[in-house]
């Protein structure tokens, strides 16, 4: 059963907090907090009680609906940083001009899910479905794999 929680309107780049996200993508939610912990970048907290929000979200929801939890089963199974309003402010220059600071905010988003319920998924199943598409018979030349006048095949 997957959680999903989010911090909006956080005031942070989401340039800076993608850089963070990209690190735990993937991982197992409780070594995605390790990560998270020691990392440098200062939206690393933000991130970091994201996930601990979305582990105690799949925790609740396991409760309710009376499964068994397991907190080490857990993985970010998606993790994504939305670009929200930017706030834009003026910095005095010289002889009279105004500069535009823009301060950047952002929509942090993480869901995680239990490891057995990502490997009833298959990722390559839709790739491999148009692969095999592309290799049946051409209707209108009958050729299997057909090229077409600059000589690719599609």
């Amino acid at each position: 059963m997957e959680a999903k929680a989010q911090a909006r309107y956080v005031r942070v780049t989401p340039q800076k907090a993608r850089r963070v996200v990209d690190l735990i993508r993937g991982k197992q939610a409780h070594e995605a907090v390790a990560v998270l912990e020691f990392a440098p970048q200062a939206a690393s907290e933000t991130v970091r009680k994201v996930v601990q929000s979305a582990i105690a979200n799949a925790r609740v929801k396991a409760q309710a609906a009376s499964e068994p939890f397991d907190e080490r089963l857990l993985v970010v199974q998606t993790a994504f940083v939305d670009e929200g309003p930017t706030l834009k402010r003026f910095r005095p220059r010289a002889q009279g001009r105004a500069y535009r600071i823009n301060k950047r905010t952002s929509h942090i988003t993480v869901i995680v899910a239990p490891r057995a319920a990502l490997a009833g998924r298959a990722p390559g199943r839709a790739a491999a479905a148009t692969t095999s598409s592309r290799a049946t018979t051409n209707s209108a030349t009958g050729t299997a794999g057909a090229a077409n006048q600059k000589g690719r095949t599609r």
